[in-house]
């Protein structure tokens, strides 16, 4: 490992305070945004076509842009998705979890809300997903990430008759 500022060699992986610049060096989780989109006791997923769990279903979701808060990502992630407007309701929770990239195991913080959708026609975008499917709350299939898994199940006790 390397510091980010001056190339330098750390002495230890992060967190870990670079003894050439005085750097210091953490491995902060990246947040996230996701839509639980929900209707009538279902919820939306959508088949990854990406690495990492490519072929696993998913909530639409993603990575927030620098200094994007999580619900305006959640918003974002269903538009270019989905092509679909959303509403956000209720705040389900934050979950971390890990997120396998370029050979690293990045901490992720991800953020869930109930959603509906607002406006739009559903269309998926094919560098993302492959197909879509309405689960029953009650009965999900296993998610890409254990995280989406948990918030399901919270989203599935909160919403029981």
């Amino acid at each position: 490992m390397h510091c980010p500022r001056c190339g330098a060699r750390l002495a230890q992986a992060p967190p870990t305070v670079c003894a050439a610049c005085s750097y210091a060096s953490y491995v902060n989780p990246r947040p996230t945004g996701t839509g639980i989109i929900v209707e009538g006791g279902r919820f939306l997923a959508i088949r990854r076509v990406r690495d990492p769990r490519a072929g696993w279903w998913d909530l639409p979701g993603g990575f927030c842009d620098a200094f994007e808060h999580p619900a305006d990502a959640a918003v974002r992630e269903a538009r270019e998705e989905l092509g679909l407007s959303i509403e956000l309701g209720e705040f389900v929770g934050m979950y971390i979890g890990t997120y396998e990239f370029q050979e690293e195991s990045l901490p992720v913080l991800d953020c869930f809300w109930l959603a509906t959708v607002a406006a739009g026609e559903l269309r998926l975008d094919p560098s993302e997903a492959s197909e879509h499917e309405w689960f029953p709350l009650a009965d999900p299939p296993q998610m890409a990430f254990s995280t989406m898994d948990a918030a399901l199940r919270r989203v599935a006790a909160r919403l029981a008759p």
